[in-house]
């Protein structure tokens, strides 16, 4: 379960503090879905960036499965994060000079050592994206939507409690986009995770199902 309870955050400025986000909370059981929508600057991006512990509430509480993400160190917070929380940006930062297989697999080297039941992982989750014959391909070999698909089996491979996609689409044309929004609903819906997609696109955020909106840092209905 993931439980957000009054999240705020603030930017210290020349001018004061600019408040970006405003006592947001909210709560999602194992395989529910969130779709956020709103216009660019509205937080979206700065409250999925909390979610993942990529940043830190000014204040609130994010629990996850009734773990406080933010009551330990910032190391400990790494390690859960590359276990338990998978991120699809907008951009989807694969490394160029590896084929689309050893993108997949990054996550798995901060573990440890990759075994082979990591790598077969891999390969099923780059055949369930429908590119069982691209894993030896690199970025550049690939078209926006394949890449896409890349980022998607990345963000997946550990089998995250918590899916969080930040404009997955907002490069990707009307069919591409609907082929990676129905990924993501479908393999997060097969393992359990709670998916939290920021969007632009109606389309997408019909897709995802339950729709809110943030609003000068608020979430509303």
């Amino acid at each position: 379960m993931l439980e957000v309870d009054r999240i705020a955050k603030s930017f210290a400025t020349p001018s004061g503090p600019l408040r970006v986000l405003e006592e947001i909370s909210f709560t999602l059981g194992s395989g529910e879905r969130l779709a956020i929508m709103g216009p660019s600057g509205s937080g979206k991006s700065t409250l999925l960036s909390i979610l993942g512990t990529l940043d830190e509430p000014t204040h609130g509480t994010v629990r996850l499965d009734g773990v406080d993400l933010f009551a330990t160190p910032v190391a400990g917070r790494a390690a859960f994060r590359n276990r338990h929380v998978g991120f699809v940006f907008q951009e989807h930062h694969l490394l160029g000079g590896c084929t689309a297989l050893d993108n997949v697999i990054l996550p798995a080297l901060a573990a440890g050592p990759v075994t082979a039941d990591v790598v077969e992982r891999a390969r099923g989750l780059l055949g369930r994206v429908g590119l069982e014959r691209r894993v030896g391909h690199r970025p550049a070999e690939l078209s926006g939507g394949e890449r896409q698909r890349v980022a998607v089996a990345r963000a997946l491979l550990p089998a995250p409690r918590l899916i969080l996609a930040d404009e997955p689409t907002g490069q990707l044309d009307a069919e591409a986009a609907a082929g990676v929004t129905e990924l993501l609903v479908e393999l997060a819906a097969e393992s359990g995770g709670i998916l939290v997609v920021a969007t632009h696109a109606d389309a997408v955020a019909r897709r995802i199902g339950t729709v809110r909106h943030m609003q000068a840092g608020r979430l509303v209905p």
